[in-house]
């Protein structure tokens, strides 16, 4: 059955086309000054703790040096791909920005039948017929929308561009992010490799001095007091080696997550971080450096220029907008029978009474840059504080570190020397009890120690936006 569709009565089609072009130049100018939806969020700092996990774990172990930890965290850290997500969104609003500047061309075709009763238009003609059709017309058309002056628009698409070159500099910052956050992990892991190392050497030693005071005992040489406590220390000992083998198992779990390894992928670090001392570092020269490459730095200063634009383009949201409006097609009964026809028009729409709503906008784009602008100055105070932290902290961990090697020496000298006048008869084994637990302290000391300075060079590097030059600082300089 045909389709019935009812053309208006000539008057009323020109009404309503009058007011459809109306309403289009006014939705044009309310439009025109709404600012493009703000980048997506970065991702948090717990994001680059996680990781999407690569492949599948082998049957054996693999070795897992810093660069290979490293790497895989560039291609799988959580945090890496979400701030490639969001340099993909800044892209789309960006060329959706650019898209109200340049012209819409649609092509629609369209074939109709139609049938119209002429009573119920109103038409009633004596001897004139009541229906006529049906009849049926082709019609074959391209239509084009152009906004050609629209400073709003033009504003809001350079808001768009600021915001794209802030999200792929957040991305690149994003990638000094996973170096220290990869390398802070593979660092505690060698710790806790070191903790364990030095723990179940302290309980060898802690079984000779129990075997000994066992000896002793039954030789009658030595009290019971004296096998008690030795193996009270023992037995202490044995604690904190299974409490130091449950954390660096939980570390290396840590790691793999980061890295995007198989959790139940079996690894062994291959790469040690030994003691390297840092040359005296010039903290202004290193601060300049700071300032000129820090791409987070760099973002904020994109993003309130997008936020000026904002301001900007709100501003602009007063001004006229000229549009441009044209169709040309081919119509008739058949493509065989039709004729070209041609239509444009221009539009020229101002608001005029909008003045609370034009205020309101204008009012919150100034927020928004006052807030940028804010945090900008923030960042760059921020810059300076993270730099001179990682010098303080460098300078602090690098004194401990000595004091913990020469700690160290002592305390096993002494241990050595309280083992001796115990063997020979001389004391009692207290002395050789408090020197054990002296060395456990010494090496805890030793190993949180270096393990800080390590961190604090990769915090260095992190600070300066040189994080992809990890090796030259946390081997030394």
């Amino acid at each position: 059955m045909p389709s019935r569709i009812r053309p208006w009565p000539g008057g009323l089609f020109l009404l309503l086309t009058a007011v459809v072009w109306a309403q289009a130049g006014l939705a044009s100018a309310q439009t025109a000054f709404i600012p493009p939806s703000p980048v997506p969020s970065p991702p948090t700092a717990a994001s680059f703790q996680g990781g999407v996990p690569q492949g599948t774990a082998s049957a054996g172990s693999i070795d897992l040096s810093l660069d290979d930890a490293i790497q895989r965290g560039l291609q799988a850290n959580l945090g890496i791909i979400l701030s490639g997500t969001q340099t993909a969104g800044a892209r789309a609003q960006r060329l959706s920005q650019l898209q109200t500047l340049l012209p819409s061309v649609d092509f629609n075709a369209r074939e109709a039948e139609m049938q119209t009763d002429l009573p119920a238009e109103g038409l009633r003609i004596p001897g004139f017929p009541t229906i006529i059709g049906p009849f049926a017309y082709t019609d074959l058309r391209a239509s084009m929308t152009w906004s050609l002056v629209n400073v709003a628009s033009l504003r809001n698409y350079l808001a768009a561009r600021h915001n794209f070159a802030a999200a792929q500099l957040s991305a690149e910052d994003a990638r000094d992010l996973v170096v220290l956050t990869v390398g802070n992990a593979y660092l505690l892991v060698l710790a806790d490799e070191t903790e364990v190392a030095s723990v179940e050497a302290q309980v060898a030693t802690a079984k000779i001095s129990l075997d000994q005071a066992v000896a002793n005992h039954q030789a009658g040489t030595a009290p019971l007091l004296d096998e008690l406590r030795a193996r009270v220390d023992y037995q202490s000992l044995e604690q904190q080696l299974i409490a130091a083998q449950n954390a660096l198992e939980k570390d290396k779990l840590a790691l793999a997550r980061a890295i995007g390894l198989p959790l139940d992928q079996k690894f062994n670090l291959s790469d040690k971080a030994p003691y390297a001392p840092f040359d005296a570092l010039d903290a202004d020269a290193l601060i300049k450096q700071a300032r000129e490459n820090r791409k987070d730095l760099a973002a904020l200063v994109e993003v309130t220029a997008a936020a000026a634009e904002q301001r900007k383009a709100a501003t602009a949201a007063r001004l006229p907008v000229v549009a441009a409006n044209a169709d040309y097609g081919d119509i008739g009964a058949t493509l065989g029978h039709s004729h070209g026809t041609v239509d444009a028009t221009a539009t020229l729409s101002v608001p005029v009474f909008e003045e609370f709503a034009l205020r309101g906008q204008a009012e919150e784009a100034q927020a928004q840059l006052d807030t940028a602008k804010a945090q900008l100055s923030d960042k760059q105070a921020q810059v300076e504080a993270d730099v001179r932290d990682a010098l303080l902290d460098i300078d602090a961990a690098q004194k401990q570190v000595q004091v913990a090697q020469s700690s160290m020496a002592l305390a096993n000298e002494a241990l050595k020397e309280a083992q001796e006048r115990y063997a020979n008869g001389v004391s009692d084994n207290l002395a050789v009890s408090q020197a054990q637990q002296s060395v456990a302290q010494a090496d805890g000391q030793y190993v949180a120690s270096l393990y800080r300075y390590n961190v604090a060079k990769l915090s260095l590097a992190r600070a300066l936006g040189a994080g992809q030059d990890y090796r030259k600082y946390v081997g030394g300089k």
